[in-house]
């Protein structure tokens, strides 16, 4: 094979990798019917649905929430370590927020991370009223987080479903995962008709974990100790 046929074959196996590389990297989006509780907008054959607005913060707050949705048990399950850092995602009024805060202690730290200015103003609120100094608001973006370090864990409670750009989200959000460290999802069972939510709020452990295969993210386990949402742990592959 003479000088120009070698360079001739480099350069297709080069375009021919660039091609799967690129192809592998595209985020599965596709256009379609648009219900009423979604965007028209389809992520591995799932309708997005809308993002809750900061008008609804009041329902974070809820009374019958610690019924619902039982935060001790969800706390208990992510054991917590003094000094960890950690990012709420979608923390909305940091009703999760100032409780890691309280589990992480002084040493740790909360990034309560939203794409609401007037949702962030809120969760300063909270925090003051309850003594919680190391939480964080941050201002993200529908495609990145924004974290200003390297966090032990990321919890994105009920909000994952709602990601305008779900591909491009979490691919920012490991990036800021340290070696090892967990992304943990809370979400209301798909799988049980019972549950008393609207389809599209819901998500099957099923469809989230062929939506996380796109990510470096490997299940762990799935925990279903809360009366209507599952707890579905992921931890970052560790690099070849």
């Amino acid at each position: 094979m003479n000088a120009m046929s070698r360079c001739f074959v480099f350069l297709l196996l080069t375009v021919s990798g660039l091609t799967l590389w690129a192809a592998e990297q595209k985020p599965h989006y596709e256009m379609g019917r648009k219900t009423f509780d979604g965007i028209g907008k389809y992520y591995f054959g799932r309708e997005i649905a809308h993002y809750m607005t900061h008008h609804a913060a009041p329902w974070l707050e809820r009374a019958e929430r610690e019924k619902e949705e039982r935060p001790d048990l969800l706390h208990k399950a992510l054991a917590l370590k003094p000094g960890e850092v950690i990012a709420d995602i979608g923390c909305g009024t940091g009703y999760h927020s100032w409780r890691m805060a309280q589990a992480v202690g002084p040493k740790g730290v909360v990034y309560g991370v939203e794409i609401q200015k007037e949702m962030l103003e809120h969760l300063a609120v909270q925090m003051r009223q309850r003594g919680a100094t190391n939480v964080v608001g941050i201002l993200g973006t529908t495609k990145d987080p924004k974290l200003p370090a390297a966090v032990d864990l990321a919890l994105l409670v009920d909000v994952y479903h709602e990601f305008d750009f779900p591909h491009e989200m979490m691919q920012a959000l490991c990036a800021k995962l340290k070696p090892g460290g967990r992304v943990v999802f809370v979400e209301f069972r798909a799988e049980d008709p019972k549950v008393p939510i609207k389809a599209l709020h819901k998500l099957s452990q099923a469809q989230l974990r062929k939506e996380m295969s796109a990510q470096p993210l490997v299940h762990v386990e799935t925990l279903d100790v809360l009366p209507w949402q599952h707890i579905v742990v992921f931890r970052k592959r560790a690099a070849p």
